[in-house]
């Protein structure tokens, strides 16, 4: 008894350096996919966010849903259409976007983080974030936008008021109109324009590794020196592409960390925030300490 006593005081202990050092720092968390389909696991998120919150953080959420809207789609007799993984978005699918994100994910999430005692408020994409056209090599994705600027200011004021923001992946643009924004792009703007201290993506996947089948192989520390490389080997392929080049755009844009850490590990965001060894992948622009 006294010895696992001993045990959680040297936790404690561990993580008093990085308590110190993150005080008062923005950290933006992006989750989503099958993550929301587990209340269990989302639950374990929420209240690793919520003892950010407890210690002095300002953590700042932002969250997909892309499993809830495909279903909608499919009960409104509408067939999910992915281009270079994004979701093709006619007027009818933005409709259903809108509403699954902003009306049914989005309070649920809120509502099970102010039941652990957290104040909570969600936040419309299409309120902060403004978005042009996504349009590559004359693919046409229809209402799916790039973020071009993010409105800082009514996120700032929760997180004074120690309110945890919850963001969802919407935009507009100069003539009202809004936009599906990927999940990823939207947490990497709202992270560079809030100059997070860090960013931290929340998946089903513990990092990245250097053989798919082998969870020992994962890479704890990726600069920005060595990510090319490891494309070109076909390390970094797949759906971790576009995730790894994200966060080597948000490295070299001045936000110090990114880190891709694994929802099914228990209180995966604390061990890897917190602990000297971490459990995920952690991008960063050169040799530098963990914090």
């Amino acid at each position: 008894m006294i010895q696992n006593a001993i045990e959680k005081a040297a936790v404690l202990i561990e993580a008093l350096p990085y308590l110190h050092d993150f005080r008062g720092q923005t950290v933006v968390v992006k989750f989503g996919g099958s993550i929301l389909d587990d209340n269990e696991g989302c639950l374990r998120i929420l209240t690793d966010i919520a003892f950010m919150e407890c210690v002095g953080m300002r953590p700042v959420v932002v969250h997909g849903g892309g499993k809830a809207i495909s279903a909608a789609m499919e009960t409104a007799g509408i067939a999910p259409n992915f281009v270079d993984g994004l979701r093709v978005t006619d007027t009818d699918t933005i409709s259903i976007v809108d509403r699954v994100l902003n009306t049914e994910v989005n309070p649920g999430l809120v509502e099970m983080l102010e039941g652990l005692g957290y104040r909570a408020q969600g936040v419309r994409g299409q309120s902060v974030m403004r978005a042009e056209q996504h349009v590559v090599e004359g693919k046409d994705w229809g209402f799916v936008g790039d973020v071009t600027s993010v409105d800082c200011a009514p996120i700032k004021e929760l997180l004074d008021q120690e309110i945890v923001p919850l963001i969802t992946p919407l935009a507009i643009d100069d003539e009202g109109q809004s936009f599906n924004i990927n999940a990823d792009a939207a947490a990497t703007a709202v992270a560079r324009e809030l100059q997070a201290r860090k960013l931290v993506f929340v998946s089903d996947v513990p990092g990245v590794l250097r053989d798919l089948n082998d969870k020992s192989s994962l890479i704890s520390t990726i600069t920005l020196n060595e990510v090319q490389g490891l494309i070109d080997d076909g390390t970094i392929a797949g759906g971790m592409l576009p995730k790894v080049a994200g966060a080597a755009s948000a490295v070299a844009s001045g936000i110090r960390k990114v880190h891709f850490i694994d929802s099914k590990m228990p209180h995966s965001l604390l061990l890897e925030l917190f602990t000297d060894a971490g459990v995920g992948t952690q991008i960063v622009s050169g040799a530098v300490a963990k914090t």
